[in-house]
């Protein structure tokens, strides 16, 4: 984080944004817009509610059903109400003050990085932290918290992917069971031809709607970042 803001505060000190010509700035806010979904994906819970919604959809066999639409749209609805704490942090610890004008460029980036630095660091692994502090050949952080973004954002999203595919794992194994049962049912009546996916896959559906599976899978991802 301190080369970001050192970085900030360059800009902010030269006013060179302040001296461009306001279609210039346009343009380079508009560039700057195709930064978000990278932000959305390495910055919040989206990767590991994604994830895991598609490990679901795979595990009970439905092909494209719920579509990768509503797939995408669930996870970012959710995203949005896993990251509710920290945006209205962000928002009455730096924008808020930055739009009044209490706070410079610098001092608002400083402030609104902090909460999502805390949240990030909460579902960090350490040994995934330490791992890009060792290649990045800097000097170690005597803290998590002091450890730069330029660790912390890779390390965050490995920690997201494992975290995911255990959930996924876990989510898998029910329906497993269930494909197994059918298979051995299959081989004992002598229908080897009968491919047991044909078979199990209603019996998948069932199960997840009797034990109400979208109510527990939302239950399980929001919990999984308290």
């Amino acid at each position: 984080m301190a080369d970001a803001t050192q970085l900030v505060e360059r800009i902010n000190e030269s006013g060179a944004l302040q001296n461009l010509s306001p279609p210039v700035q346009t343009a380079l806010f508009l560039g700057c817009l195709v930064l978000l979904p990278a932000a959305l994906v390495c910055l919040t819970s989206f990767t590991r509610i994604i994830i895991v919604l598609s490990f679901v959809r795979r595990a009970v066999t439905s092909q494209e059903i719920p579509p990768n639409s509503v797939l995408t749209g669930l996870s970012l609805f959710l995203t949005l109400f896993v990251m509710a704490p920290t945006l209205d942090r962000i928002d009455k610890e730096a924008l808020t003050p930055y739009l009044n004008k209490e706070l410079n460029a610098q001092e608002a980036f400083a402030h609104g990085a902090t909460p999502l630095r805390e949240f990030m660091l909460r579902q960090t692994r350490r040994q995934d932290l330490a791992l890009f502090v060792h290649l990045s050949a800097g000097p170690a952080p005597e803290r998590p918290e002091d450890a730069s973004f330029q660790c912390l954002v890779p390390a965050f999203v490995i920690s997201e992917l494992k975290t995911a595919f255990l959930m996924g794992f876990l989510i898998s194994l029910p329906f497993l069971l269930v494909d197994l049962v059918v298979s051995s049912v299959l081989t004992s009546m002598g229908m080897v031809m009968m491919p047991p996916a044909v078979i199990s896959a209603p019996f998948k559906l069932l199960l997840f709607v009797l034990a109400d599976g979208w109510h527990l899978i939302a239950q399980a991802l929001s919990s999984s970042f308290a």
